[in-house]
């Protein structure tokens, strides 16, 4: 058998959706917010919120860095984040922050429920999540960390962790597409 590279043209959209949303507050770098649009597309994300400094597209920077992806993965701009955590909680969503604190759980240990709504909560590059953010989520994941440093970059963070929470679906059941998704908040 031969083991041959294959190039876009060979890619077949799976078009599976995860209950899975994003709230990235404060990520001030519109290259981060491109390539989080860039991983929501490629990991089945269905939806981004945006929050606080966060830039929003359309955004030369944000187009180049998500390869166009902020075409195909729905987000919003969402001035007030609490009142936003609020409806999610009212449709049956869990908020996870993807944070490091004194009582974060290992992000190996998390456990979802089969076909559990989940928001996953980002914080700023510099300062993390914001405790009025920490104070309203269910669970606090963090990726243990190694070496001397005790974080990584907000993206690579946050598709150790969309990986991982959509590992945990497929590994209980097969995906459905959801009827109360964030889009109908």
């Amino acid at each position: 058998m031969t083991n041959k590279q294959l190039n876009h043209k060979h890619h077949q959209s799976s078009h599976t959706k995860y209950p899975v949303c994003l709230l990235a507050h404060n990520i001030d770098l519109p290259g981060n917010v491109g390539s989080l649009f860039r991983i929501a597309d490629a990991l089945g994300v269905e939806r981004i919120f945006l929050s606080g400094t966060s830039p929003v597209p359309p955004n030369d920077k944000i187009k180049r860095t998500s390869r166009s992806t902020e075409k195909y993965v729905p987000y919003d701009y969402e001035e007030k984040p609490l009142e936003l955590i609020k409806r999610l909680k009212s449709a049956g969503y869990t908020i996870i922050s993807l944070e490091i604190t004194s009582s974060s759980m290992d992000i190996r240990d998390l456990s979802l429920s089969r076909n559990e709504k989940t928001c996953l909560i980002l914080g700023s590059e510099s300062e993390g999540v914001c405790q009025s953010l920490l104070d309203v989520s269910d669970k606090t994941i963090h990726i243990p960390m190694q070496g001397k440093n005790s974080s990584m970059n907000i993206v690579t963070a946050c598709t150790i962790a969309v990986f991982d929470i959509t590992r945990n679906y497929n590994l209980q059941t097969k995906v459905v597409q959801f009827k109360n998704s964030p889009m109908d908040l």
